[in-house]
């Protein structure tokens, strides 16, 4: 008899977290697909010879339709993606050095967003770490202003020139910015420490302009020669045109202006990926932004990410590549 109890206990146990497991785990309400593209070969333009200019630097968040399918918690596609800006003083390129930002270097750059959070992260007993993570990304840049005029016209195509990119970033930075009005500013300054935006030597650019049509190339992440990323760029779900339409919604008194480089987003395969499941049960848990700092900073989770010695390569078959070396 107390045999078949435990049995019975057991059995339901089971069946509760099963379905908890599949409760949290269930899909976003609708299906994310990627944009009708046009694919760009390289024969389809020429790349620049002369070095550019560059003028600000704009980053595009869940832009992956495969990545936001199996990941994300939650996503309107109606409202748009994340958009953060990064400092121009993190370019970089290929064959450089980059420095992991020390403790002083992330406290000051999480303060000028918020002051008093030092104060707030010392009373937790928290020291931020790095946490160093990489994006391999496709990159495109202005080669002409843009009017808000010009923006708002249905049938505008922007003249841009790709590249690739590696979008590092301090996700220790990131994750304080949970829960906040100013989220996506704390993503920007995760992302603008020197050396943070390794791009590939030249700039390709198309023979003709469609606003449908990017270069189809494999996105490849490799680290100390090991594959991270892979995925083709004919998987985002935003056309160039769309982003510089959510970029200035997102910075209405910005010009787009020559020189402005956008960050079109990283497929999956990134080092700090949430399961769904667990974003959603932080959430009913009412977890807070320090403790979840405090998991990610765990040993076991923070050795996952990059460390000083590894070196990283990010590639888009014809259109480039570029490596850097974590410095020791």
């Amino acid at each position: 008899m107390f045999e078949n109890t435990i049995v019975r206990i057991t059995s339901a146990l089971i069946i509760i977290v099963i379905s908890c497991y599949l409760y949290l785990n269930r899909a976003l309400p609708q299906h994310i697909h990627p944009a009708a593209f046009s694919c760009l070969e390289e024969e389809d333009g020429h790349f620049l010879e002369e070095d550019y200019q560059f003028t600000n630097i704009y980053g595009v968040g869940l832009a992956y339709a495969n990545h936001i399918n199996e990941t994300a918690s939650e996503f309107d596609f109606d409202i748009g993606p994340p958009v953060f800006r990064k400092a121009l003083l993190s370019i970089t390129m290929d064959e450089s050095i980059v420095d992991i930002p020390l403790p002083p270097e992330l406290q000051k750059s999480v303060e000028e967003l918020e002051t008093g959070i030092t104060d707030s992260l010392r009373h937790e007993g928290i020291e931020l770490s790095t946490l160093l993570d990489h994006e391999v990304e496709l990159a495109f840049v202005l080669l002409e202003n843009i009017s808000q005029h010009e923006l708002n016209d249905s049938n505008f195509t922007p003249k841009i020139g790709f590249f690739i990119a590696n979008d590092l970033s301090a996700r220790s930075v990131a994750v304080l910015g949970e829960g906040q009005q100013n989220r996506y500013d704390y993503w920007g300054a995760s992302k603008s420490f020197p050396g943070f935006t390794p791009i590939s030597s030249r700039i390709w650019v198309p023979r003709t302009n469609s606003p449908n049509a990017i270069p189809c190339v494999t996105l490849q992440t490799h680290v100390n020669g090991d594959l991270r990323q892979s995925e083709s760029t004919n998987n985002l779900i935003y056309r160039p045109v769309d982003m510089l339409r959510f970029i200035q919604q997102r910075y209405p008194f910005s010009l787009m202006t020559k020189g402005d480089i956008v960050l079109t987003g990283t497929p999956g395969g990134v080092i700090f990926n949430i399961p769904r499941w667990k974003a959603r049960a932080a959430k009913i848990l009412g977890l807070n932004r320090f403790l979840k700092l405090a998991f990610a900073q765990n040993k076991a989770s923070a050795e996952a990410f990059l460390q000083a010695g590894d070196n990283v390569r990010v590639s888009g078959e014809w259109l480039g590549d570029v490596t850097v070396t974590i410095a020791k």
